[in-house]
């Protein structure tokens, strides 16, 4: 929803109603993820896309229905090699789309805030499909109840009138922010669905160097913050790095606490410089980072391994470290090496394999 906020501002100020359809559930080779958003307009306008346009005709039908009857529903979509229901979708695989006539208010201020991570939970329809896979007939719906929203600090507002249950809806939300991923979870009887707006990731890239300069243009293209730091002013300039969120110069040691830097953030250690790259690397790991990549040859890295040991560097801490850092793509031009390292990046926060797609299995879960 968060790359769909500035249409969706737009649109209201033009005076236009707006309904929502947002993918809740996916079973196999599923286009698009769980929390995939379609906006549409009263007006005839679409924006985003819950399938990559199998079902964005009918997506769009259906929010005009809710519309009408005021009411929300669960639509499955999905194709078998037994036989298709509703609309097929081209890969083969099945997503559950939550339609409601409205924008719910909670879901746009979480999306909005970019500093504070938040889970919208939403009460799935009765007669919604369950987390079975099979074909399911929509149901009437029913109209949309309250929601709940659970911050990153584990606060709740709103109830399921449980505490075990809203105790264990809270562990539930606090995992999906951790993860980035929305959800569907079964609780109290009821399919809730946990739409997840984590804090915005961010990106430390540690020397400002060629690759450097690619690698924050694709990060902040996909949505990370990104933070530059070198020790000589002429390199970390905004002529050299006009996407980087902010620019530092001074040591990385020295200048983390001005940052912030923390459990929360990716490291990309790109200078090449012992002096400057090993305190990096350092205050990364012992600030548990979630991600701490350096280059470097395979000899470099394994003298810089002795040295970091050393240098007070635990081995838990020191198995943490990406070094030769990225997935290996064959390529060797800067933007090569930079898509190289956050494919890697990606990989680790939503703990992705890094194999090639068609040497994984897809099969229903």
């Amino acid at each position: 929803m968060r790359e769909l906020l500035d249409t969706y501002r737009a649109w209201q100020a033009s005076g236009v109603e707006i309904g929502r359809a947002v993918v809740v559930r996916t079973f196999g080779s599923a286009p698009r993820p769980e929390g995939a958003v379609l906006l549409a307009g009263v007006d005839g306008r679409i924006a985003g896309s819950v399938s990559g346009g199998c079902v964005e005709g009918a997506a769009y039908e259906e929010i005009e229905r809710a519309r009408r009857d005021g009411v929300s529903r669960v639509i499955r979509y999905g194709i078998s090699d037994e036989q298709a229901w509703d609309v097929g979708l081209a890969c083969g695989g099945t997503i559950d789309v939550l339609v409601e006539p409205v924008v719910r208010p909670e879901v746009v201020a979480a999306g909005a805030d970019l500093g504070r991570g938040r889970a919208v939970i939403t009460t799935l329809p009765a007669d919604s499909p369950g987390p079975a896979f099979g074909p399911h007939e929509p149901g009437a719906g029913e109209p949309g109840g309250p929601t709940i929203v659970v911050a990153d600090d584990g606060s709740l507002e709103g109830s399921l009138g449980d505490p075990a249950l809203d105790a264990e809806l809270v562990r539930l939300s606090l995992a999906a922010l951790a993860s980035g991923t929305s959800r569907t979870v079964e609780l109290g009887g009821r399919s809730l669905f946990i739409e997840a707006y984590p804090v915005r990731p961010r990106l430390v890239v540690v020397g400002a160097v060629q690759v450097a300069i690619a690698l924050v243009a694709v990060a902040r293209e996909i949505g990370y913050e990104t933070v530059v730091i070198d020790g000589r002013a002429a390199f970390a300039t905004a002529e050299r790095f006009p996407h980087a969120d902010r620019l530092v110069v001074g040591w990385p040691d020295e200048v983390a606490d001005e940052i912030g830097l923390g459990p929360t953030d990716a490291v990309a250690v790109l200078t090449h410089d012992v002096k400057f790259d090993e305190p990096a690397i350092v205050a990364a790991l012992q600030r548990g980072c979630r991600y701490v990549g350096a280059v470097g040859s395979r000899k470099t890295q394994a003298d810089r391994r002795e040295r970091l040991l050393a240098a007070g560097v635990t081995l838990d801490e020191l198995a943490r470290l990406r070094g030769p850092i990225g997935l290996d793509l064959g390529g060797r031009a800067p933007a090569e090496t930079a898509l190289a390292i956050l494919a890697e990046i990606v990989a680790e926060r939503h703990g992705g394999s890094g194999r090639p797609m068609h040497e994984l299995v897809a099969t229903p879960a």
